[in-house]
């Protein structure tokens, strides 16, 4: 009986992942095929962040495969295909956005940030550097007379480092 049941679940499971479509398109030649697998790999879903076109199972994903197969059918190039979909989606369907205004900071921020960092640490140890390496300037005369005086005033309980210590006891 377990393994029935078993056998079930399986074959549910295995009943859900059989319905993933698979795109089947029929080309009328191996380079409209190469153009086919090269806009869709170049191109990323719209839904999903980081995974392109063909690789994704997304409905939205599936569509515009289909899509791109219909205008490439149409006879469009690969130019008006990729500014049909940045014109629907925006630049976020490239991979490569291309420098804009708009995409600036996209293309020269991690850079800039990297440089400011490493500039910033450039100035900590250079700062570090220069506080070890300035050597302690010799006390002026007047704190070297005002020392003196200090070290020579003592309390009246307290013996002169040099000298021995007096026993009194007599």
């Amino acid at each position: 009986m377990k393994r029935w049941l078993g056998a079930a679940v399986l074959g549910l499971a295995l009943l859900g992942s059989a319905q993933a479509a698979i795109d089947t398109y029929e080309f009328a030649s191996d380079a409209e095929r190469e153009r086919y697998r090269t806009l869709v790999e170049e191109l990323r879903c719209p839904k999903c962040q980081n995974q392109n076109i063909a690789d994704s199972d997304a409905p939205i994903a599936m569509d515009l495969r289909a899509q791109i197969f219909r205008m490439l059918e149409e006879g469009k190039s690969n130019e008006q295909i990729i500014e049909f979909l940045v014109s629907r989606y925006g630049d976020f369907v490239l991979y490569k956005p291309p420098v804009t205004a708009r995409t600036l900071l996209l293309w020269y921020g991690p850079a800039a940030l990297l440089v400011g960092g490493f500039v910033l640490l450039g100035v900590i140890v250079l700062r570090r550097r220069g506080k070890r390496s300035a050597a302690p300037e010799g006390l002026s005369t007047d704190e070297q007379q005002r020392l003196a005086a200090l070290l020579n005033q003592q309390p009246a309980n307290q013996q002169p480092a040099n000298q021995p210590p007096v026993d009194n006891k007599d």
